[in-house]
């Protein structure tokens, strides 16, 4: 027998597998009326257990783990089968609904924005391109950012994300937990930092350079060759004006060109950072919901139930309902032993009905959902 015979055996078997799968759709179908005639739920998780037990113990051992995920998967697609005659619309969808349709056009113009730092910072930077007249406030931390979106002081915030070289703003993403907010845009900028000293300073005189950690990192390499000091300070824009501040000529800061101008510093260097291609991504977060035209980006944040094929169950849904997922973050969340929030980005238009579809049966799957909004990205 050649390999041609035995793919045509192969092929007969897939074409009664593909019968039975549909039948098998068809009947998760008649159960899911009977469960909505009944008031019974989309998840059996007994059930499933039970049937588990019993389909491994009838094939070898070295492939019980094999019959395992295909049955795992099979149980995830006939309930998603379920989940689109049980549940057609859900609160969350009513409102991204809700939001898409009383959204205005036109991202906002002029508008009060929460930014880290102070005048010169990379968030402002990032503001500016987001919008054409905005009035700026800034705060020591992202924790006041995030508090004046919360209490209404501002209409929205700016916030560095993750960096290309340097990876993810963990302090972000904590808070991200604690408040309630929507991303309503996001925004890619090109990062080159500076070694900025006072004019007359020399490069060989400097023994101390501030900097926020991230240009630190993003900088490490250069940062050697200095064999100097480095003290870590709130922000990029904040070291700039804490070398024009001070009295010492041996200090230096690791920032933005544009803090050259704007606190009166000579460059010493340009273009330090380790990477070229040296991008920081900042969301733009607003208290309420807003979906303006073009969002193609979703972003969410849950946690799973501790135990093997919890996080499965969820990329499962995206596989299944052909969404291209971009991102995935774990974070340990504050204050709970050994329990992690996963942070989602996924490349999806707010218009696909497949998005409707997986938020409907994400908010089942999870023990804590949270839908952080439907976006673009201006690059």
């Amino acid at each position: 027998m050649d390999l041609q015979d035995l793919r045509q055996k192969i092929d007969e078997i897939d074409k009664g597998l593909v019968d039975l799968f549909q039948k098998r759709m068809d009947i998760s179908i008649d159960v899911a009326q009977y469960k909505q005639e009944n008031n019974l739920p989309v998840h059996d998780p007994v059930r499933e257990r039970q049937k588990l037990h019993e389909l491994s113990g009838t094939v070898k051992e070295d492939r019980q783990a094999y019959l395992t995920a295909l049955y795992s998967l099979l149980f995830d697609l006939s309930s998603a089968e379920q989940e689109k005659i049980l549940k057609p619309a859900s609160e969350l969808t009513d409102k991204i609904n809700n939001a898409v349709r009383d959204t205005e056009w036109l991202f906002p113009q002029r508008t009060i924005i929460a930014c880290q730092g102070t005048e010169g910072a990379y968030s402002q930077l990032a503001a500016e391109k987001l919008f054409p007249l905005p009035s700026i406030m800034y705060f020591n931390n992202f924790d006041g950012v995030f508090s004046a979106i919360d209490s209404g002081l501002c209409s929205h915030g700016v916030l560095p994300l993750e960096n290309s070289t340097a990876g993810s703003i963990n302090q972000v993403y904590d808070l991200m937990i604690r408040y309630p907010f929507s991303i309503v845009r996001s925004v890619r900028l090109k990062i080159d930092h500076c070694l900025l000293a006072k004019e007359g300073t020399a490069l060989s005189a400097v023994k101390e350079v501030y900097s926020h950690e991230q240009a630190i990192i993003q900088s490490a390499d250069y940062l050697k060759t200095l064999s100097c000091k480095v003290t870590v300070c709130e922000n990029t824009a904040v070291a700039a004006e804490m070398v024009a501040k001070s009295d010492r000529k041996d200090v230096a800061a690791l920032s933005s060109r544009n803090c050259a101008a704007l606190y009166g510093l000579c460059r010493l260097a340009e273009s330090v950072q380790d990477q070229s291609n040296n991008y920081t991504r900042f969301i733009c977060i607003s208290k309420s919901l807003a979906i303006y035209p073009g969002a193609d980006k979703t972003s969410l944040m849950l946690t799973t139930a501790h135990k093997p094929g919890s996080l499965y169950k969820i990329l499962s849904r995206f596989y299944i309902h052909g969404i291209n997922l971009i991102k995935l973050e774990s974070r340990p969340i504050p204050n709970r032993d050994f329990e992690f929030m996963f942070y989602f980005d996924l490349e999806v238009p707010v218009y696909s009905p497949a998005l409707v579809q997986v938020l409907r049966e994400l908010n089942d799957l999870c023990d804590e959902f949270y839908y952080l909004g439907t976006y673009s990205e201006v690059v």
